[in-house]
């Protein structure tokens, strides 16, 4: 019997069905999905098998609040991202203006800057004994904070605002890439029938891209309801903090593990809006298109005046004040903060953050592309199973990750002292595996969906023409899709890379005993307010950051080349 007697549920792409149910890609997909959502299984487990039950104590006390402050939180953040993320790329694609050539640039630079840093600037800068109160007090002859009113930039709304200014560039960078890859031809069309800019980004521009701006918001809502440092300084009592009050501080594991499990439902509803929102919009790349410049609108006046005031409103409060607030400090504590241990922990951030995002890559296309070859709900469920990782808290997920592997290891042992004598110590836990293993986990959802969307815009042609020159599914993926999504591959990878130059729970929790990195040194003095010593470290995880997304920016601008080659933003 031929393997199309064995065809597993129809494909997306008809003409591919040549994947039968016991594929190697089938069955690996399977494989690295269990192995992903261990973390997520192990905790779930914990928390149906309780020790202590405490759920309705928390029912009654603190989930409310944890609840209400966790929705507030994502909705301020993800209107800000979208707002934000979705002008200034279609800003510095389609129009010219002074600037926008340096903004292009310059608006992707907050990414590199972890959100517990800039929280820690800018209440540096702002609390009553900083620099901006201390000049007030002194221009108005103020002498006490019953004199005047000043906003409480440790609160919601500050946690609103600075996280949305450092995550506005996943939706900017993935909505800067699908403004480029728009069709010419569409844009042409709508300009000969009339239509102004306005009409054409929201009628055109805006819905060819939503596929990609709705990874960008999930993504960013994502990384909201992971984050520890800057809701705990600033006292926002989210699920996450309250996770970490419950498990760390009650000491009870299970009411820790049962709070995780409730914020399951907030990624899985992310990532299922994310999907529904692209489930029946395929674009595809318009070759006969590519080449040529886009139309774009020339702005004079106070529009001129406007569109680069609006890029660089979010540069200025993203990176611009944090950086020069750390830079002043860092040149203030240079002396104590150089050592030889320090270049050691910047040399570990690197080396784990790269191998890492490259394990995080593999995986991810190994996973998107067995999804494009064989479809069906198996394949689909065995992808939104592997993005569960990104719901885990860093901490939660270490503790996901240390029990399972601690468990292998104690077994290993013990067989080998049974049978012959000897003791294997420790294996995963404790050593940087554990550290890659949740840092693939943990940002996996961040490549997969940058891969599935930027498959979703290759042609089924392509595939069939190569199985028609004889080519297996393996070469076709090397030869044909990987060039053709090098753009979104890159994106991928960069966006991975930082995210791991900047975590912090998960390595605190699994790193190897006296190995430290930049995120784990920088965490340690700026929980003690000592940011001086805590400067040198943040600013090198930004130097670090920007020099990936540089060259993410440079890609993403080739990605539409015209004869000249020249950008296609004529």
């Amino acid at each position: 019997m031929t393997g199309a007697s064995f065809l597993i549920q129809p494909s997306p792409y008809p003409m591919l069905r040549r994947v039968t149910r016991f594929s190697p890609w089938t069955l690996g997909t399977v494989m690295l999905a269990l192995l992903a959502v261990t973390p997520v299984v192990t905790v779930v487990w914990l928390a149906v098998h309780p020790s202590d039950d405490i759920w309705q104590h928390l029912l009654d006390t603190s989930l409310p609040v944890y609840l209400s402050n966790t929705l507030l939180l994502m909705l301020g953040v993800g209107v800000s991202v979208l707002l934000t993320g979705v002008a200034t790329a279609w800003l510095v694609t389609m129009c010219r203006f002074p600037g926008r050539r340096m903004f292009e640039w310059l608006l992707i630079f907050p990414l590199a800057i972890p959100a517990y840093v800039i929280a820690y600037a800018y209440t540096d800068l702002l609390e009553y004994a900083g620099p901006v109160q201390m000049v007030l007090r002194g221009l108005f002859g103020w002498s006490s904070p019953r004199d005047y009113w000043f906003p409480e930039i440790r609160s919601l709304w500050g946690a609103m605002m600075l996280m949305g200014v450092v995550l506005y560039p996943y939706v900017y960078l993935l909505a800067r890439a699908a403004f480029l890859e728009q069709s010419v031809n569409v844009l042409e069309v709508s300009r000969v029938l009339g239509r102004g800019p306005w009409r054409t980004f929201y009628s055109i521009s805006l819905p060819a891209a939503r596929p990609a701006v709705a990874v960008g918001v999930a993504l960013a809502l994502m990384e909201t309801l992971n984050d520890y440092g800057t809701v705990d300084f600033f006292a926002v009592r989210t699920m996450t903090a309250g996770l970490i009050d419950v498990w760390l501080g009650m000491g009870s594991l299970a009411g820790g593990a049962q709070i995780a499990t409730t914020m399951l439902v907030f990624v899985i509803a992310l990532i299922t809006l994310e999907r529904i929102s692209r489930r029946h919009q395929k674009v595809y790349q318009q070759s006969s298109t590519r080449f040529r410049a886009l139309p774009t609108y020339h702005l004079t006046g106070w529009q001129a005046f406007a569109a680069s005031g609006l890029c660089a409103i979010p540069i200025t409060v993203g990176f611009v004040i944090p950086v020069a607030v750390l830079s002043y400090l860092a040149v203030l504590y240079f002396e104590d903060s150089w050592t030889s241990e320090f270049r050691t922990y910047a040399l570990n951030s690197l080396t784990l953050s790269s191998v890492a995002a490259l394990l995080a890559l593999g995986v991810a296309l190994f996973i998107a592309y067995s999804r494009r070859l064989g479809g069906g709900r198996l394949l689909g469920i065995a992808a939104r199973v592997a993005s569960l990782g990104y719901a885990m808290p860093g901490a939660v997920l270490a503790v996901g990750t240390v029990v399972p592997f601690a468990a292998f290891d104690n077994s290993v042992d013990a067989f080998l002292r049974a049978h012959l004598g000897i003791s294997s110590g420790l294996l995963l836990s404790g050593t940087v595996v554990a550290v890659l293993f949740a840092y693939v986990v943990r940002f996996l959802a961040v490549a997969l969906g940058q891969i599935e969307s930027s498959l979703e815009k290759v042609s089924p042609s392509m595939d069939m023409a190569a199985r028609t020159l004889g080519y297996r599914a393996g070469q076709t993926l090397l030869r044909y899709h990987v060039p053709l999504i090098r753009g979104g591959m890159l994106t991928a990878v960069m966006i991975v890379f930082v995210d791991c130059m900047k975590e912090l729970p998960a390595t605190l929790l699994l790193r190897p005993f006296n190995f430290e990195t930049l995120a784990t040194h920088v965490y340690q003095f700026a929980s003690d307010e000592m940011l001086g010593e805590a400067a040198l470290g943040s600013l090198t995880i930004v130097v670090v950051g920007l020099i990936p997304v540089l060259v993410l920016s440079w890609m993403i601008s080739r990605s539409r080349v015209t004869p000249g080659n020249r950008v296609g933003q004529g």
